[in-house]
C-alpha cells in the first residue's frame, strides 16, 4: 500500500523488497507454490491457472476474494492466492507465479520499473476506490484538542503523545513498515517533535486507534481511506501542507500532505496478453469505497472467511458482478 508512490494505502515504500523476501502474511515467496483457494470447475481448461497476490491489508483482501470467488465460480479458474509484500509481488510478474495485484497505490516507482523499463507488467485500470493517506487522531483529542487538526501545532502535544518507544518525543504511530508512507521525512522536514514508531500490521493499527479512543488515550497515527474500521471510530485527520502537484517528487524534501489516490489494477505482460478470461475479469472489475468497506468489515469485524465474505457480496449484487464478466 498499502512510496511517493503509494499507502495501502504515491510515497516511496520503507521497506522495499530486495530479491525475494518472505511475505508478512503467509510466508511465501515468489518462486514458492501456495494451496489453489478453491477448486476450479469444469470448465477451468478455458481459464487455467489465475494467480493473484495478496498483499497486507483487509481492503485488499476484499478486492481479492471477491475477484477469486467470481473466477471460480463463473469462469472456471484454478485460483492461487499468494500472501506478498508490494514489491515482492511485482517481482512475480515477469515469471507468471503472480498474474494480478489487484489494489496499487499510487508507486510510481514500481510502475517505472516493471512496467516501462522491465515491461513485464501493465496496467488494468481504475479499481473504482478512492484512496486517502494522512495522519489521524481519535475523536476524543479532535474534541479536547481541536487545534490539533493543524500540523503546526503538533509540537505543543508531543509530551501528551511520547511512548517509551518513542525516545523522548512524541510518537506517531505507523502500520506495517512495507506500507507506502512518507512520514519520517515528514517529520524531519516539518521539524517535528515526532518519532515514526511501528506498530506492525494494520490490525495492530486498528487496535492502537480503537483503545485510544475507548480509552481516552492520546494517539497520533498514520491511517488511510477506504477502511471499514472508519465507520465504527470517525478518526479525525491531521491537517498538513496541501499537497500540490511534484511536491513529494524528492522523497527525501517531501514537506506536503499525501496525494489523492485512483486506486488501479497492475497485472503481467503474459497475463494481459494470454487471453484468459480472467484478465478480462479483472480489468471489468470496479466497485466503490462503500463496497470493499463491507466485504472488509465482513472478514475484519465479522470474522466471516474471506471465502465466505465474497460469497455473501457477491449474493447480494448479481448486476455489478455481471457487468465484470467476459462478453460471452
Amino acid at each position: 500500500m498499502t512510496g511517493t508512490q503509494f499507502a495501502r494505502p504515491g510515497a516511496v515504500a520503507l521497506a522495499a523488497a530486495v530479491g525475494l523476501l518472505i511475505s508478512g502474511c503467509g510466508g511465501a515467496k515468489v518462486g514458492e507454490s501456495a494451496a489453489p483457494s478453491g477448486a476450479a470447475s469444469s470448465g477451468a481448461k478455458a481459464c487455467g491457472a489465475f494467480n493473484i497476490a495478496i498483499n497486507p491489508w483487509v481492503g485488499y483482501e476484499a478486492n481479492a476474494a471477491v475477484i477469486a470467488h467470481v473466477a471460480e465460480k463463473s469462469l472456471g479458474c484454478q485460483v492461487t492466492k499468494k500472501d506478498l509484500k508490494e514489491e515482492v509481488a511485482w517481482q512475480g510478474f515477469a515469471t507468471g507465479e503472480v498474474d494480478a495485484v489487484v489494489e496499487n497505490w499510487g508507486h510510481d516507482d514500481l510502475k517505472k520499473k516493471y512496467i516501462e523499463d522491465q515491461k513485464t507488467a501493465v496496467e488494468a485500470g481504475p479499481t473504482g476506490n478512492k484512496g486517502v493517506i494522512g495522519w489521524y487522531v481519535p475523536p476524543w483529542m479532535a474534541e479536547k484538542y481541536p487545534d490539533i487538526t493543524d500540523y503546526k501545532n503538533l509540537d505543543k502535544y508531543a509530551d501528551l503523545l511520547k511512548t517509551s518507544e518513542s525516545g523522548g518525543k512524541g510518537q506517531l504511530l505507523d502500520g506495517d513498515p512495507s506500507f507506502v508512507t512518507n512520514d519520517a521525512a515528514l517529520v524531519e522536514n516539518l521539524d517535528l517533535d515526532y518519532k515514526v514508531v511501528y506498530a506492525g500490521s494494520e490490525a495492530a493499527l486498528i487496535t492502537g486507534f480503537r483503545q485510544a479512543e475507548a480509552q481516552k488515550k492520546p494517539m497520533l497515527g498514520y491511517f488511510y481511506e477506504p477502511q471499514w474500521f472508519l465507520s465504527e471510530v470517525k478518526l479525525v485527520k491531521v491537517n498538513l501542507p496541501p499537497y500540490t502537484e511534484g511536491c513529494d517528487a524528492d522523497a527525501a524534501k517531501v514537506a506536503c500532505d499525501y496525494p489523492p489516490y485512483e486506486l488501479d489494477k497492475i497485472v503481467s505482460r503474459r497475463f494481459a496478453e494470454s487471453g484468459s478470461p480472467a484478465y478480462q475479469l479483472v480489468k471489468n472489475f470496479t466497485w466503490t469505497n462503500e463496497d470493499q468497506n463491507l466485504v472488509a468489515r465482513y472478514i475484519a469485524q465479522d470474522k466471516m472467511s474471506p471465502e465466505d465474505a465474497a460469497a455473501k457480496w457477491v449474493a447480494d449484487n448479481p448486476d455489478k458482478i455481471k457487468a465484470w464478466l467476459p462478453a460471452s
